[in-house]
């Protein structure tokens, strides 16, 4: 930007930029050039703010849980030990081969998808009403993040324990097919990683609906125990749907938990009851839509601005 300057006892006038009376400096267009850096180091320096932030609350959610794993590891363990010795040991020697598999095997994928669903989602549905109920979310909320890095950080620490926990069952699931001399081998392992990432981080994402939505710890356990358990247990962990009723069978694919199961067992197998790049497809579609839910609760502050 140029001003006008006029010579003593002259009537020319001259252009040239503005000054600074007592500097001689530019006030033009290099004071623009100032404000521009000032600004792009403002933005840098909160962006980085911003992602360490991410990583301080990533860092504590795990440490959450990562410190107390009599409370996080050790009953999931307990229960699919139970799980394969009764079903997969006892009872499976007794049950004919499903789809051309010895049941202990057809069995793995779909409790492996039961504790990681589990877990994600209530490692994240905890973490955040136990902050709205002690008061401590609106330390977070008041922190100079963004809405998705909240939602970031909460869904990527729960996914990592539902992850974990689906490892921990594997282990155990594998352990009991080699005690019962048999074996098996991953069929299909991009599948197998593409669903295991894709469940976790959707019940995770459903995990904080889960805690901003209760009002109380009972609601947490009623989500739980008598949604998400429910429609896994109907959702072919313990049967393929070919045994099933035509009925049946079409009203079983309208059960996500179906596709869920079916694409992680058709990751170990190679088979499956549903079309898995389809399954996958859905799947992913469903974990936007809940993130981008997420985040839009937080926005609004549902569940923690009265």
């Amino acid at each position: 930007m140029t001003g006008s300057r006029t010579a003593p006892g002259s009537d020319e006038r001259t252009d040239a930029p503005y000054t600074d009376g007592g500097t001689g400096a530019d006030t033009s267009e290099g004071g623009s050039l100032l404000g521009t850096d000032a600004t792009t180091a403002a933005e840098a320096g909160q962006k980085a703010g911003g992602l360490t932030g991410v990583r301080a609350l990533l860092r504590r959610e795990i440490l959450r849980f990562v410190r107390r794993p009599g409370n996080t590891f050790l009953p999931p363990m307990v229960t699919n030990v139970l799980y394969f010795a009764v079903f997969g040991v006892i009872l499976g020697g007794r049950i004919d081969q499903i789809a051309g598999f010895d049941y202990i095997v057809f069995l793995l994928p779909g409790l492996i998808v039961l504790g990681t669903i589990s877990n994600a989602f209530e490692n994240a549905s905890f973490s955040i009403f136990h902050g709205r109920w002690n008061e401590y979310i609106e330390t977070v909320i008041v922190s100079p993040l963004s809405n998705w890095m909240f939602v970031a950080a909460y869904v990527v620490a729960s996914a990592i324990r539902g992850l974990l926990v689906g490892a921990i069952i594997a282990t155990i699931g594998l352990a009991f097919v080699t005690l019962t001399d048999r074996s098996i081998a991953v069929a299909e392992p991009l599948y197998l990683v593409a669903f295991m990432l894709v469940i976790s981080t959707l019940f995770a994402g459903l995990g904080v609906v889960g805690g901003l939505w209760a009002r109380d710890f009972d609601y947490l356990t009623v989500m739980n125990q008598f949604i998400v358990r429910p429609l896994v247990f109907f959702g072919g962990v313990f049967y393929s749907l070919d045994v099933l009723p035509t009925v049946y069978r079409l009203l079983s694919l309208s059960n996500p938990m179906v596709y869920m199961v079916n694409g992680v067992r058709y990751g170990f197998l190679g088979y499956s009851d549903v079309e898995p790049l389809l399954a996958l497809m859905v799947l992913s579609g469903c974990t936007v839509v809940v993130i981008a839910l997420d985040v839009w609760l937080f926005r609004r502050g549902y569940g923690i601005v009265n």
